[in-house]
């Protein structure tokens, strides 16, 4: 069993995004955080905004945040939202099944129960266990606190509530 690439990188995506609570994420943060395409990145975010995973917001100040808190989210949702669609296997999709053994076949039967138990296992997993007290993760994805133009043209930090204003 192996998880396609999207699925990967929506679980990076929502744990990006949990490491930096109060603040806006942008897509290429997140792209070089991960080491991802923005181009695939995008079609992810899509997918995580219309599941009710992330907000996002677009513009020049756009970028994404958590729809839910952490501890709401759970991993075998998000993967679901993004595998099920796939058939594990061929004999799993009605339209497409030409195996001459499904009728018989116990192996389908097996199969169906380990991912019953699969995804179980997962949805007993929350982003908050993924993500609270992980200090090595949040090294790796903890970003800059964001910088604004004051009205003298000089940098300065913008406060946690100032990041998500407007959304």
């Amino acid at each position: 069993m192996r998880l396609t690439t999207r699925t990967n990188l929506a679980m990076r995506t929502l744990m990006c995004c949990a490491v930096n609570p109060g603040r806006i994420v942008r897509k290429h943060e997140i792209a070089t955080a991960c080491n991802a395409s923005e181009n695939h990145l995008a079609q992810v975010v899509n997918t995580l905004a219309q599941r009710g995973f992330i907000e996002t917001q677009r513009g020049r100040s756009g970028g994404l945040r958590l729809a839910r808190p952490m501890a709401e989210i759970g991993v075998g949702e998000v993967l679901r939202a993004f595998e099920a669609t796939l058939p594990f296997a061929e004999c799993f999709d009605a339209a497409a099944n030409t195996c001459p053994l499904s009728e018989a076949c116990l192996f389908r039967v097996a199969l169906g129960k380990a991912l019953e138990a699969f995804y179980a296992s997962l949805d007993s997993c929350t982003l908050a266990d993924l993500v609270v007290d992980n200090a090595a993760l949040e090294r790796l994805l903890s970003l800059p606190s964001e910088r604004t133009i004051s009205l003298c043209g000089q940098p300065q930090d913008s406060g946690p509530d100032e990041a998500v204003a407007g959304l």
